[in-house]
């Protein structure tokens, strides 16, 4: 028996050492087991007049489970840093001063706007989604590959927001988010809007849309397409969750009508389940004011955070938060599935 002991003792340093060499990753799914399951909120607060609500203190908010009250345990009024995927639509009625101007806002929005600390990457899509650059804190690299796209094509936007969440999940800071910037309607997706609903609500990451719903000069019509093979994929990201095929591409004439213009009830549903926003652009000359909102309120956010109830029961779980502040209107994700 004594042996034994002096053989544990001796084994300790050793065990410990192993425990600390494990990557990060392995230590956060050892402690996962343990059953204890932090439920992280991102929530954006706003007054009367839209503008965010400073100065709020964690007595300030109250978040409901499945309209049951829960302790927060983790609350921050502090900027974080972001990991943050830019989709731009690289179709044909994106062409001339539609993509002149999406080109400068982006560029734009990186260098100006978000902070040293935050990483990016691009992806353009038409009825090809293309990953231009990968995960950066490089901002000339990122405005290189915005330099590269050439707008052509459909739109595969449902496709696009759907193959780049999992790229944003990989994202190595905790809050994680999506800007896709579009001009028309989805015309070339395999992925129908119920599923990429699905999708986001098995995802932490805030999707922010901006819908260009105002006249440009594109003159490139669309094209007909019908589906077929093969599978699209990303590199370094595996196989993607849904089979998305490649539309095979039949050109043929005809002029835009309002089956191109931006559906936004099909984009409010997308962002809206995950705390983000649609905003609908009316002139060209205004994307520039509307990312720069848009990388207002990521830096103006409260983060919030709760140990899970427990249930692991698969199902849906609505998320409701609420402040003290009468007149506030709090955006946040609708909730999340425990599994």
């Amino acid at each position: 028996m004594l042996v034994l002991r002096r053989l544990v003792i001796a084994a300790a340093p050793v065990i410990a050492i192993l425990v600390l060499a494990l990557p990060l990753r392995a230590q956060e799914g050892f402690k996962f087991k343990t059953g204890v399951e932090l439920i992280s909120v991102t929530a954006t607060v706003t007054a009367r007049d839209g503008r965010f609500l400073p100065g709020l203190r964690k007595e300030n908010f109250t978040i409901y489970d499945n309209d049951r009250p829960q302790t927060i345990t983790h609350f921050s009024s502090d900027r974080v840093p972001v990991s943050l995927g830019i989709l731009l639509d690289a179709s044909g009625s994106m062409a001339d001063e539609k993509m002149s101007s999406a080109k400068r806002a982006i560029n734009r929005f990186v260098t100006d706007l978000l902070d040293e600390e935050d990483e990016i990457f691009f992806m353009e899509f038409n009825d090809r989604v293309v990953l231009r650059q990968d995960w950066t804190q490089d901002r000339r690299a990122v405005i290189r590959a915005v330099s590269q796209v050439n707008p052509v094509g459909g739109t595969a936007m449902y496709d696009a927001i759907a193959q780049a969440l999992p790229v944003a999940a990989s994202g190595r800071h905790s809050k994680k988010a999506l800007l896709v910037i579009s001009d028309g309607n989805d015309s070339d997706s395999q992925i129908k809007v119920p599923e990429l609903r699905q999708a986001i609500r098995e995802s932490e990451v805030l999707v922010y849309a901006l819908g260009i719903d105002g006249s440009g000069r594109g003159t490139q019509s669309s094209p007909r397409t019908q589906p077929k093979p093969p599978i699209i994929s990303i590199p370094g990201v595996g196989r993607p969750r849904f089979p998305f095929a490649l539309p095979q591409i039949i050109w043929g004439g005809g002029s835009s009508s309002s089956k191109d213009r931006v559906n936004a009830d099909a984009l409010r549903q997308i962002t809206d389940d995950t705390g983000g926003r649609t905003e609908i652009i009316r002139e060209i000359r205004d994307l520039e004011g509307a990312t720069a909102r848009i990388a207002d309120e990521l830096s103006q956010q409260y983060s919030l955070g709760y140990t899970g109830p427990g249930d692991k029961d698969g199902k849906w779980h609505r998320i409701r938060v609420e402040v003290s502040e009468p007149s506030a209107t709090v955006r946040a994700r609708a909730g999340y599935f425990a599994s």
